[in-house]
């Protein structure tokens, strides 16, 4: 293929691509399938495709247009050249509101259609669950529909005109009366009027095969809309106008409640003379928290509009008051109405697993019935999976007929693979008896056009072959899909995965110790492909800083999945490829969270880095930064804080130290503190012991508090910002909860014959002092073997806490032990409010990375080791450790706005709740922005990634903080934010434990 990328590189003023990470980046969609193409270009006009098609055709190589990749069927792999649409021919060319239409290209994700329309109080119809990231080009190509399909119909009723090149240059503008019709297209329909006018079932959800029915003269010849679900195999589309629709003034959420899913499809047709927007179905298995849903056991998702809110209400609640429901609820309040859609819009990635966590697949992802058939198609279809001993959660489109369902197929062994092929056989048998579409939206692909003679006939199937050969006589137009097709158990993405389970670091327990069934969990959907984000969300900040597919979380799991395959990507874990997609990972964890099938990017970015630098040197960063602990310690040690900071500030010793550590030019060296939070803590802590020693010797009971916690000295409160520490104790002990230092040395652990905890002693000659450390800088870099050396060494100094689920009595404690603070003292006076009741030991830690590390990486990465787990379960954070120890407490008041940032490990392993309930105690207003802040650890320091690092910062945090009233506080709990907003912003941000102290001792004053 030498000579086919030379001529396009010289042809072509878009980009083209050869190279391993350009093709592994396409060899899937959001199906079960895989091609491997041999290029892939992103042209930037027609004139660009003509040539393309100019050189494939004289070279006898495919063409495979490409939208946003989220096809579950198939369509959008190949095995010749991938024309990726996403990169330059993305516009809004025109948007008339006078007509109501809008010109577009091809790769225009419908998000941005609909925000250029808005404005104009209109909107674009047809709306999918990937409305964030899908294309119009691909929504054309495979006649998409969404949830508003009741209202304002498919993608095919939307369109007007399209601009196509055929496979051999002809350039064509299709539209009804015949419009653009290429030679032999009308012939070929006048031939066969009678079999167009009686072959094809009359259901709104008709998407399987070629619509040639749309050409017969009484639906007006209309070209444009017979293009419409061609999935690429006719033509190319370079530029469209289609029709846009006139959006609700207001909008209300009716969601019903019913038994079972049976009940809501039979129930589902009854709504639709009350004419709503939307009648979205789905049961109980995909939701994992029923939070915020009315009670039953599946749910209609009925939307209405109108010119007023009072308007759209009352006909939501006319729906509700005639549908026979279990239980009912009605929201008007926009957020309300969105937290509602992202479980329904969520689901396609949901329902990727099953409840006990196995895995399922597409391949049946949308059949469609007529809407009066649904409640009984649904009962034959359950069957059908029972006989089959298979299991599926269906949901989707119930007002419409079509169901959306993925099935726990066995799609890696040889039996379950021929199990996979005889149930497609006998459900397409099903669907037709009901009369219904093999396909309701995404299109036949592979997966279902080899079974279109049962539901079109033979005949009918010849003819749409005779039509494919009008269109694309060289048959270089996506080949294989609609007529001709492979058969659907080939080319199944999983047979090219080992079958023996690789040798890893982490344990992956939710995929069976499973590296590669880790990575299969990504199925395609591209949630991570948003290209901007609201609210909370995190996923995915690389790929909306570059726009690069390789940035994101689905291009990074396509390169492990080829490395894991080894013929396209060779080498690997020391692939290249991989290596430099996964360097602008920001190991975020968004995705474990925002992904809706729990893709953990970070996790398998640092087992790749663990493989891929083994036995290897590795970049200076690693050492600088991935050592860290090691640095600030030797620091503390040597009492040489201010030397170091001296030194730093002296421009050509900075420069010299951010070279020789791999540090971005553009960074400054953080300071570090010159008392370290452990000293402070340790000489507060002996002036506390001796108060309460003179309280003992006059016969006074000190003031002991009852709670205690453990703080966490994590790297960053103890050497870069003791603030922080200093206000979280301050702060706790307000609360009345006493705070404890971890101690320094590990206690040798003393069982009875029965296993239970007799006591604990020290020899401080024997016991080396040692840290507490939740190896975070180790697992961002990939030293694993570091990492779970430094782990087990703090659940070794930790273990006397986590044998037990209490803390030991004081008379299993060493005396010598510093930093114990009311566990040392001598007996005090009997307390009649005291108890026996054992005390669990809490571990505050402040720094959100750090908890996140602990709670998740910890477990994951010494699984066989129960003491992993425990301590994760004993990890709070500071509003947690608040809520759940002094529950009564009230913090001062404030009454102010804040602004800055939920730390996005905090979004994404720990939740903020408790946050959000401690800000609104204590009076602080507003919310908090999302994404990411970009410096995220040591990623943002790197040398090379400060572009990127920046762009992420701007996307949510620092406009929010420009933007800010003045006098709004600037909150960050994690240490980067609070870098990221110094150096880029000069903003201070501040711990909320810091605000709340703060105000404790304005308090006082």
């Amino acid at each position: 293929m030498v000579d086919v990328e030379a001529e396009l590189r010289g042809a072509v003023r878009g980009e083209v691509g050869f190279d391993v990470t350009s093709r592994a980046l396409v060899t899937m969609d959001a199906s079960n399938y895989r091609r491997v193409p041999v290029g892939v270009v992103a042209p930037r006009d027609a004139d660009d495709v003509a040539a393309v098609l100019q050189i494939c055709r004289a070279h006898g190589v495919p063409v495979v247009a490409r939208g946003g990749g989220t096809s579950i069927a198939g369509q959008a792999t190949g095995t010749g050249v991938v024309l990726d649409f996403t990169r330059h021919m993305n516009r809004v060319l025109d948007l008339d509101p006078a007509t109501r239409t809008a010109v577009v290209q091809p790769g225009l994700v419908l998000d941005r259609l609909q925000e250029a329309a808005a404005p104009h109080g209109l909107r674009f119809g047809p709306d999918p669950a990937t409305h964030s990231r899908c294309t119009l080009g691909g929504m054309i190509g495979n006649n998409s529909c969404g949830s508003h399909s009741v209202a304002w119909g498919t993608t095919a009723d939307s369109v007007r005109e399209l601009s196509v090149l055929t496979a051999r240059g002809q350039r064509l503008r299709l539209g009804q009366g015949w419009a653009g019709a290429p030679d032999g297209l009308r012939a070929l329909v006048e031939g066969d009027l009678a079999r167009l006018r009686t072959g094809f079932p009359d259901l709104p959800r008709r998407i399987s095969g070629y619509a040639l029915d749309a050409l017969l003269p009484e639906k007006g010849a209309d070209v444009a809309r017979s293009f419409c679900g061609s999935e690429g195999t006719l033509g190319i589309l370079t530029e469209a106008v289609v029709r846009l629709v006139e959006s609700p003034r207001a909008r209300a959420l009716a969601v019903l409640g019913y038994g079972d899913e049976g009940a809501a499809a039979e129930a589902a047709a009854g709504l639709l003379p009350f004419g709503p927007l939307t009648v979205e179905g789905m049961a109980a298995d995909l939701v994992p928290s029923p939070a915020g849903l009315p009670r039953g056991g599946a749910w209609l998702f009925v939307e209405t509009g109108g010119e007023t809110a009072a308007e759209a209400r009352a006909r939501a609640e006319a729906i509700a008051a005639a549908a026979d429901t279990v239980d009912a609820l009605v929201v008007t309040d926009p957020a309300g109405q969105r937290a509602l859609w992202r479980i329904r819009e969520d689901a396609s990635g949901t329902a990727t697993r099953m409840p006990d966590g196995s895995e399922a697949w597409p391949g049946w992802e949308d059949c469609a019935v007529p809407p009066a058939r649904l409640g009984a198609y649904l009962r034959d279809f359950r069957g059908l999976l029972s006989a089959y001993g298979l299991r599926g959660t269906p949901y989707g489109h119930f007002g419409d007929g079509c169901i959306h369902v993925r099935i726990d197929f066995d799609l890696l062994t040889e039996a379950g693979v021929a199990r996979f092929r005889s149930f497609s056989e006998e459900l397409a048998d099903l669907v037709v008896a009901h009369g219904g579409s093999l396909s309701g939206e995404h299109g036949d692909g592979q997966a279902r056009a080899e079974l279109l003679p049962a539901m079109y006939g033979a005949e009918t199937v010849a003819l749409f072959e005779r039509a494919k050969g009008v269109w694309d006589p060289d048959d270089l137009l996506n080949p294989g899909m609609l007529v001709r097709p492979a058969p659907l158990d080939t080319n199944l993405r999983f047979a090219v995965l080992p079958r023996e389970p690789v040798d890893v670091a982490f344990g992956y327990p939710s995929d069976g110790g499973d590296f590669a069934a880790a990575v299969r969990r990504c199925v395609g959907v591209a949630k991570c492909r948003t290209t901007s984000v609201s609210g909370p969300s995190v996923m995915c900040p690389s790929f909306r800083a570059t726009g690069e597919e390789e940035h994101s979380t689905r291009g990074r799991a396509r390169l492990l999945h080829e490395m894991l395959a080894g013929d396209l990507v060779t080498d690997g874990w020391r692939s290249t490829e991989v290596r430099d997609a996964l360097d602008l990972c920001l190991s975020c964890k968004g995705c474990r969270s925002d992904c809706p099938v729990g893709v953990d990017m970070a996790t398998y970015k640092a087992e790749f880095l663990h493989h891929h630098y083994a036995d290897r040197r590795r970049p200076a960063a690693h050492y600088s930064m991935g050592r860290l602990p090691v640095w600030l310690r030797l620091v503390e040690r040597t009492r040489t804080a201010r030397l170091v900071n001296a030194l730093a500030s002296v421009r050509p010793l900075a420069a010299l130290a951010r070279r020789l550590g791999g540090i971005a030019p553009e960074r400054t060296i953080p300071r570090l503190a010159t008392e370290t939070f452990g000293r402070w803590q340790r000489r507060r802590q002996r002036e506390r012991v001796r108060g309460w020693t003179a309280d003992l010797r006059v016969g006074r009971r000190p003031d002991v508090p009852a709670q205690r916690v453990f703080l966490w000295p994590d790297t960053f409160t103890e050497y870069l910002s003791p603030s922080v520490g200093r206000a979280a104790v301050r702060v706790l002990e307000a609360a009345g909860v006493g705070v404890t230092e971890l101690p320094g040395r590990r206690w040798q652990v003393h069982l009875s014959e029965e296993g239970e905890l007799r006591g604990v002693s020290m020899n401080p000659w024997r016991s080396r002092r040692t840290r507490a450390c939740c190896g975070l800088t180790y697992l961002s870099t990939g030293q694993l073997d570091r990492a779970r050396a430094v782990l087990r060494d703090t659940l070794d100094l930790l273990e006397p806490f986590l044998l037990e689920p209490f803390l030991p009595a004081p008379d299993d404690l060493p005396d010598d032990l510093p930093g114990v603070d009311a566990l040392d003292v001598p007996d005090v006076p009997d307390d009649p409010d005291d108890t026996d009741d054992p005390v669990v030991p809490l571990f505050v830690v402040l720094e959100p990375s750090c908890a996140a590390a602990l709670r998740t990486d910890l477990p994951e990465l010494l699984p066989d080791d129960p003491r992993a787990a425990r301590l994760a379960g004993l990890v709070v954070t500071f509003a947690e450790a608040l809520e759940r120890l002094a529950p009564d407490w009230r913090p001062p008041r404030l009454d102010r706005p804040v602004t800055g940032q939920t730390h996005c490990h905090q979004h994404a392993v720990l939740g903020d709740a408790p946050d959000r309930r401690l800000r609104e105690a204590a009076g602080l207003t507003g919310d908090l922005a999302g994404g990411c802040c970009g410096l995220a650890g040591n990623f943002g320091f790197e040398k090379g990634h400060f572009e990127v690092s920046q762009a992420c910062a701007e996307e949510q945090l620092l406009p929010a903080v420009r933007d800010a009233d003045p006098g709004t506080l600037i909150l960050a709990d994690g240490f980067s934010c609070r870098t990221q907003l110094e150096q880029l912003a000069g903003v201070r941000g501040r711990h909320l434990a810091e605000v709340l102290a703060e105000a404790l001792d304005g308090e006082a004053e």
